[in-house]
């Protein structure tokens, strides 16, 4: 449950929103394209703004498909979402060969000192060029960033060996959907955060991670985005879907103890976070909720982990049988169901805020079956 204290820090600091390290595939693209639309449908962005945006991250994942080296397992792509007050950056990493760098910040730095007029110009010349226009390209695809966005691309190279480094393309765009400039006289675009929070996943064997709002509209998505990543990692069958119905009723535990959007928004946001492991997934959620809820939940809890599977099962189908249903309130069918398709205990913490709230973590492990948990 550590972890979960560390991530909200750095989630706080950062403004982060959105993390998913793993292969960037064109069906999960469009995945990931939908959740960050449904966040934004929350926001003030006009829908000019979400269109450019939206382009901007459309042509950087397809980039990562394009060009992004899958040799190398150690260090794989990460797609970034981060809220702030200016509006969303959207931020990717994928591992490139050394020798693609040269031309590839040529093409960066050229965009970078053209003005939006002469973009618009290059763009529509290399349209023209049939060589060009009908194959695409990294040089095309960026020129398109640049337009849409209206100003420079935020980038940086870090060297993994002698053969890879770790290339990250940022943007940040306003509620207009305008890229924000970074003053001439600031530092240049560092990408060490990034590089870190891929080095803090793979550390902890994250692979997904939301922190905000969750809206029915949003659990949808991540709900979509979950289970599309799952069915291209051609899991187990039986696996895969006891971890989409154990996420099912994670994600609703948290919406049925919200206190609302503008406490969450003061005292903690919630948080969604699934790591994976050789045996198992570990699925995890943090949410803000009243004081007052804490001593019934923790009954519940732990009557829910007194049994074992078959127990779980008998005291399921008292629940749906309706007898003694004064015993059972909210969230105990959804707690009942977690347990008894991970057939692991729910592990749970809560850990005081203010006088009116706490945090609340929930883990679940789903872990293959006849494996041993790692």
């Amino acid at each position: 449950m550590e972890l979960i204290k560390k991530l909200r820090n750095k989630l706080l600091n950062e403004h982060l929103m959105f993390a998913y390290r793993g292969e960037v595939t064109g069906d999960n693209s469009v995945a990931l394209l939908l959740l960050l639309e449904k966040e934004m449908e929350l926001s003030e962005f006009s829908l000019l703004g979400r269109k450019r945006l939206f382009m901007f991250v459309l042509e950087n994942l397809q980039n990562i498909t394009r060009h992004g080296s899958t040799e190398r397992d150690e260090v794989t792509s990460l797609v970034v979402y981060n809220k702030t007050a200016d509006g969303y950056t959207v931020s990717t990493g994928n591992v490139l060969k050394k020798r693609e760098i040269k031309g590839l910040r040529q093409n960066l730095e050229k965009i970078n000192s053209l003005d939006p007029e002469s973009i618009r110009e290059v763009y529509k010349a290399m349209l023209q060029d049939s060589s060009i226009g009908h194959k695409g390209g990294a040089g095309l695809g960026l020129i398109e960033m640049a337009r849409k966005t209206g100003n420079k691309l935020d980038y940086d190279f870090l060297p993994i060996d002698e053969s890879y480094s770790y290339f990250i393309l940022s943007k940040t765009v306003d509620a207009g959907g305008h890229g924000i400039n970074r003053p001439e006289t600031d530092t240049p675009f560092n990408g060490q955060k990034i590089a870190q929070l891929e080095h803090m996943m793979k550390s902890n064997n994250i692979y997904f991670l939301w922190a905000g709002v969750m809206s029915h509209a949003i659990s949808k998505e991540l709900l979509n985005f979950s289970e599309t990543t799952m069915l291209e990692a051609e899991q187990e069958h039986n696996l895969h879907k006891r971890v989409f119905a154990t996420l099912i009723e994670l994600l609703q535990n948290v919406t049925q103890h919200s206190p609302g959007f503008e406490a969450e928004k003061n005292y903690g946001v919630p948080v969604a976070m699934i790591r994976k492991t050789s045996s198992s997934y570990i699925i995890t959620s943090g949410n803000l909720i009243r004081k007052s809820e804490m001593d019934h939940l923790r009954q519940k809890l732990d009557l829910v982990n007194k049994y074992d599977e078959e127990g779980l099962k008998s005291l399921l189908k008292v629940a749906l049988e309706g007898q003694d249903m004064t015993q059972i309130s909210t969230g105990y069918m959804g707690l009942l169901e977690m347990a008894r398709r991970s057939g692991q205990k729910l592990r749970y913490t809560f850990d005081e805020v203010n006088e009116d709230y706490a945090y609340y973590v929930l883990t679940v492990r789903v872990r293959a079956k006849g494996l041993k948990a790692h």
